[in-house]
């Protein structure tokens, strides 16, 4: 039998021993005191019962439930600090591989950059021997025809002042004197200059 079915049992013996004795005083029967030692007895079981059952049974499984949950609980945190340390990591290791990269593709940009200057360079001294030589070549050829444009000068002019001083002075005079007539005057001039 269950304590339940105990109580209402007696319960139920207690109204038939005295079952007319409540309608006779009018009273409620629970603010009734010839009903209080029982009231009181059954207050003393019903407590007892209640407190064995909440202390023996009822709150130990509250109780382990509240310990299971909080070290689930520790575990999860723990869980979750190792995770956000391996991130953290993770996330440094990363910011490294990218500094890195960044640091060699710096480097390999400032290497492009000095190989081209220096093919630049190497292309302009080329250019540049290549016109020096050119304007060697072309000075070369200025002065040759320079001296032969004087040569030339020099015998048409020795040849035309021979002309002139034998047509206007009646004079006979060669090439060979006029040509050295005018390397005379021409040294007078560079004298003189």
């Amino acid at each position: 039998m269950t304590l339940i079915a105990l109580i209402n049992m007696a319960v139920t013996a207690a109204q038939e021993a005295g079952g007319g004795e409540h309608e006779a005083s009018g009273a409620f029967p629970p603010f009734d005191p010839t009903y209080f030692a029982s009231q009181i007895f059954w207050l003393l079981v019903t407590f007892a019962a209640l407190y064995l059952l909440m202390s023996r049974w009822i709150l130990p499984r509250i109780g382990g439930i509240i310990e299971e949950r909080r070290d689930r609980i520790a575990d999860d945190l723990d869980t979750a600090q190792q995770i956000s340390s391996e991130a953290d990591e993770t996330r440094s290791a990363y910011e490294q591989a990218l500094a890195d990269a960044r640091a060699r593709a710096h480097n390999l940009a400032a290497e492009a950059k000095a190989a081209m200057d220096q093919e630049i360079a190497d292309e302009t001294a080329e250019v540049d021997a290549e016109i020096a030589a050119k304007s060697a070549e072309a000075e070369n050829k200025l002065a040759d025809a320079r001296t032969k444009a004087l040569a030339e000068v020099r015998g048409i002019a020795a040849s035309a002042a021979t002309e002139a001083v034998n047509l206007i002075g009646g004079l006979t005079v060669t090439e060979k004197d006029a040509d050295e007539a005018i390397k005379a005057l021409e040294s007078r001039q560079e004298k003189s200059v």
